[in-house]
């Protein structure tokens, strides 16, 4: 089973002031092996230290949260400060998916898949419906990422 860690983004969350959605959601979903559950202030540095613990015990990082534009929504910028790599098929279909469901709302969401270490991250806003989207698209691209992170695949006759 792919091991899955989630980072819950949300000042509110994290000081007690508002219930946690989205945590009961991922690890109730079954497709996924549930190894750390953490929620982080809307912090870069501390996002940052999450998802870099994360990507060491974990396949698959989801974070959620911080995606936005306001002032407080720093989650993409920790992110691309300790990616190796961008994956942004990732970010176009969450938002394709959410529009369909949500609609132009979904068009400001900076949401945004990312390699960090030998793990795939995916940022996603931490709304249930976002969240649950973005479950059905990791579960529909883990075993064929993971493989490529780990260095099988297409061994280099094909692009990806």
């Amino acid at each position: 089973m792919v091991r899955l860690a989630l980072i819950v983004t949300s000042d509110s969350v994290y000081r007690g002031l508002r219930a946690d959605e989205v945590t009961p959601i991922v690890s109730g979903d079954g497709r996924f092996e549930l190894v750390l559950s953490r929620v982080v202030p809307n912090d870069v540095s501390e996002i940052r230290a999450a998802v870099l613990e994360a990507s060491r015990l974990a396949d698959i990082v989801l974070v959620t949260g911080g995606t936005g534009v306001s002032p407080r929504d720093v989650t993409i910028e920790a992110l691309e400060s300790i990616a190796s790599k961008r994956v942004p098929g990732l970010g176009e279909e969450h938002r394709r998916r959410s529009y369909l469901r949500v609609g132009a709302r979904a068009l400001i969401s900076r949401s945004e898949g990312f390699v960090v270490g030998r793990a795939l991250v995916l940022a996603s806003p931490g709304n249930p419906d976002a969240v649950r989207v973005a479950l059905d698209i990791l579960a529909e691209v883990a075993e064929h990422c993971l493989e490529e992170l780990r260095g099988g695949g297409h061994g280099g006759a094909r692009s990806s």
